[in-house]
């Protein structure tokens, strides 16, 4: 009797195997029309995304359906490696070829490719040597070639700036003594890329040293139905099903990001150790616990995207959201383009941060060392009987800020959204010992919405800075918008906090709390 079939995975870790992940068909994602159109007209092109997206997985898909359909001569290859050669031309080439020809003899059994990659590399100058090998190598195929080259964005200065000038030095030879078609494949597209040669002591910009590019194409997310077929792949196979709200939970944390969608139903069915057995259903309290969990891990993903904070161009996309401010007229196109091709904020208006896992992410990290150095306990905030004594909380809040907010505002680099973001490590402080926090902010709102979710209590705190505007003015709007959002939340209790900006302003008269009502319900206002 045969053995039983192996159960497949949800993949959290580099491309995508059919025969141990669940998946969707690699190419579902990638306009194969167009891309077949571009192919046809013998152009270069650029195919980006944000990492972890599947990239990798869908160019694969595309290299054997080009190969089984017989027409062209196409090679997926990732170059990677080069990076570490840094600005080393010779080496960095070098890795280029290299992988060029392993590629070959991996992908179509070329065995000769590496031995007329390490020919040309004995015979030619760094400059010229991924040209001169992509031409003999070309014109010993009877087929046009379609060349796939991975992770260039990964490369680094004069490396980078002599694979593209090689590229475009060729071009003129194809298709016959050059790809007929390279699509180039990275996180960002290529007139995002800023250069800098140490040669030449300047820096160069992609547009300009790869001007035979004639388009960008931008591979998109899951839809809401892929990540309903994803996920019911695991039931299908195994009988464990979902719940139709475990299923929409995945969809609104991840809003069809893939490694995030993989990476909740990896959580809520494999880490969670009691899930494992297959007669239990997942539900969405799984998959809150599930978001939680690889937010409070710091999983690599989440850690890598946490590092393009601190980039100038996103800080100044990502600083506005967070303060809700209205200026977004005044950011450059070209960083509010480039922070939405890291995967960052959506790719539809409003601008907006990309899904709620990534909303939770950032300010969190953000204040990730305020947090772990605040003497602030759960137990200190809690009544008798265990519940939230949110009143108890925000008086310290006030207190701490009176205190301390000079020092500690002095520390972010995001001082725009400065006293949102210590308020928001203050009551993360303390939420993480019982309960958690829902975020939501975008440009124009002048508003960041928290949700405090605590056992059964559910506590909305809406965050208001009074910057150029009145005291009352701000006041007025934000007790329309606490009762909305309190509202829509179905909340137990309705806070307001004010941060006075105004000069010259004594913090005696800062400092305040009252109760209001608006349309029946009470909300109470914290000045700060």
């Amino acid at each position: 009797m045969p053995p039983p079939p192996r159960e497949k995975f949800f993949n959290i870790a580099g491309p995508c195997q059919a025969r141990l992940n669940y998946m969707l068909p690699p190419t579902a994602r990638l306009n194969v029309d167009e891309i077949m159109t571009l192919i046809r007209g013998e152009r270069y092109f650029i195919l980006h995304a944000p990492r972890q997206t599947g990239k990798t997985t869908a160019l694969l898909g595309l290299m054997h359906q080009l190969n089984e359909a017989g027409e062209f001569r196409a090679l997926y290859v990732n170059i990677e490696p080069a990076q570490a050669a840094r600005e080393n031309v010779e080496m960095g080439i070098a890795a280029v070829v290299e992988c060029v020809a392993s590629g070959a003899d991996i992908w179509l059994g070329q065995r000769d490719a590496r031995q007329l990659a390490q020919q040309i590399l004995r015979n030619t100058s760094a400059n010229n040597a991924l040209k001169d090998f992509l031409e003999s190598w070309c014109a010993q195929s009877d087929k046009p070639t379609v060349l796939m080259l991975d992770e260039v964005d990964a490369l680094i200065g004069d490396t980078l700036i002599s694979l593209l000038r090689q590229l475009r030095a060729g071009y003129t030879n194809r298709p016959r003594h050059f790809p007929q078609t390279i699509i180039l494949c990275g996180v960002r597209d290529v007139k995002d890329y800023r250069i800098h040669s140490s040669s030449e002591k300047t820096t160069i910009t992609g547009g300009s040293a790869f001007n035979i590019k004639t388009k960008s194409l931008r591979m998109g997310d899951f839809g809401e139905q892929d990540v309903y077929d994803l996920l019911t792949q695991h039931t299908t196979a195994t009988g464990q099903p979902f719940t139709q709200a475990a299923l929409q939970r995945v969809w609104y944390y991840s809003q069809g990001q893939p490694w995030l969608v993989n990476a909740l139903a990896n959580e809520a069915i494999y880490e969670i150790a009691a899930n494992r057995d297959r007669r239990i259903t997942i539900t969405a309290a799984m998959i809150d616990t599930a978001k939680e969990n690889l937010i409070l891990s710091r999983a690599t993903h989440l850690d890598q995207l946490s590092a393009r904070l601190t980039e100038p161009r996103v800080r100044s996309v990502v600083e506005l959201l967070l303060a809700g401010e209205e200026q977004g007229d005044s950011l450059p196109p070209d960083d509010i383009q480039y922070t939405r091709d890291l995967g960052l904020i959506a790719m539809n208006k409003p601008l907006r941060i990309a899904n709620p896992i990534y909303a939770e992410v950032i300010p969190r990290e953000l204040t990730w060392s305020t947090q772990e150095t605040m003497l602030q306990e759960t137990a200190w905030y809690q009544h008798p009987d265990g519940r939230l004594n949110m009143a108890a909380l925000l008086t310290a809040f006030q207190d701490f800020f009176r205190e301390n907010s000079e020092i500690w505002l002095a520390r972010f680099d995001y001082k725009g959204a400065g006293p949102q973001l210590l308020m928001q490590a203050f009551l993360q402080r303390v939420i993480n010992g019982g309960g958690r926090i829902t975020r939501e902010y975008a440009l124009g709102r002048r508003r960041t919405d928290l949700l405090v979710e605590f056992g059964e209590q559910r506590i909305v705190i809406e965050l208001k800075v009074t910057r150029r505007r009145s005291l009352a003015v701000v006041t007025a709007e934000g007790l329309r918008q606490t009762a909305a959002y309190a509202d829509l939340c179905h909340a137990d209790e309705s806070h307001l906090v004010v941060f006075d900006t105004a000069a010259g302003k004594l913090w005696d008269d800062k400092i305040y709390r009252r109760d209001e009502v608006f349309e029946g319900r009470i909300i109470t206002v914290w000045g700060a």
